[in-house]
């Protein structure tokens, strides 16, 4: 059977252009794999279209709209999920473009479709209370409980993303000043990440534990499962859950969902109460915008505010009577 085009670019974008070109890492690229793995299941399942028979002419705005259509209403996607999917689509197509000037008209259409608009929620963050409440219940006196205690210190510390921290070899930590460890963020892009004192304690106890600090071990997980293997998501999940819920019964305020990506967005937000500006909270959380930054500076004034209100008399402002009531202002108004 003769290949269609779309198999054809569909297969160098996600195996050529994401990876040589655009240089993503292997899990953006899954995650844009997923993508058209929804979309070829859509295709088949609900247009009646086999994979093997999908061309490009048959995909046009009315088709990507019924697919995200096909996401909110039978999927139950969120709005944030549907502009993920799209985005990914917009992606295919402006590559497309390129490689298919012939379609150039029927890519710039479907570039046209817009993201939805959807209510930001808030950053969630935990106060340094409630960290100080998680980060005190490892029990350090067995090893699997040291190991839990640092890697929360990293992980909050560093305000590393969870990949990054799965990510980190011993190669990765330098304990000599200036004390800091070296991540790979997103796009590949490496940064270093100045460490605090307790935590340059605690790794430096880690590794001598665990028989890491010689030359020969640089290539190894930084933390490491019972396989000695590197962490997973999920492991890294259930570590930081393992320990909220002895803490919650010690702190209420913590009944509530905490991830680690909520240990990053609290680094982002202490370090921001701490006066640290927000091009260096940038640079330190590896942002490629300043405008992803400023959710702090936003969650920052929306807490002010309602501790304002909390605190405060009424407004003693007061309220002006409505212009409707001033007749003669009505009636010059007529007049113009």
């Amino acid at each position: 059977m003769k290949p269609t085009d779309f198999s054809i670019h569909v297969t160098s974008f996600l195996t050529h252009h994401l990876a040589a070109q655009r240089n993503l890492s292997p899990n953006t690229i899954k995650a844009y794999r997923d993508v058209f793995i929804l979309f070829l299941r859509f295709c088949r399942d609900v247009q009646g279209i086999a994979p093997e028979k999908l061309r490009i002419e048959h995909i046009d705005v009315s088709f990507i709209e019924t697919f995200l259509d096909h996401l909110e209403i039978e999927r139950k996607s969120s709005p944030r999920t549907r502009n993920h999917r799209l985005a990914t689509l917009h992606a295919f197509f402006r590559y497309l473009q390129a490689e298919e000037p012939a379609h150039m008209f029927q890519c710039q259409k479907i570039l046209a479709i817009p993201l939805r608009r959807y209510a930001r929620p808030t950053v969630a963050y935990v106060s340094k209370e409630e960290l100080a409440e998680i980060l005190a219940q490892p029990n350090v006196q067995v090893s699997q409980g040291r190991r839990d205690a640092v890697l929360l210190s990293v992980l909050y510390d560093t305000g590393a993303r969870v990949q990054e921290l799965i990510d980190l070899s011993v190669g990765d930590v330098r304990l000599d000043p200036p004390a800091q460890l070296r991540l790979m963020g997103k796009g590949r892009k490496m940064r270093a990440v100045p460490l605090m004192d307790n935590t340059v304690h605690l790794l430096r106890d880690h590794l001598q534990e665990n028989h890491l600090e010689i030359p020969e071990q640089f290539d190894k997980p930084l933390f490491q499962n019972a396989r000695n293997q590197r962490l997973s998501r999920s492991g890294i999940r259930y570590i930081l859950q393992k320990y909220l819920v002895t803490a919650r019964t010690k702190v209420p305020s913590l009944n509530r969902t905490v991830s680690p990506h909520t240990l990053r967005h609290a680094k982002g937000m202490h370090l921001f109460q701490s006066g640290i500006s927000l091009d260096m909270i940038r640079d330190f959380l590896g942002h490629v915008d300043v405008k992803t930054t400023q959710i702090y500076a936003r969650a920052n004034l929306e807490m002010k505010r309602h501790a304002l209100q909390k605190i405060t008399d009424p407004s003693p402002v007061p309220i002006m009577p409505s212009w409707q009531q001033n007749k003669g202002l009505l009636d010059w108004l007529r007049s113009l």
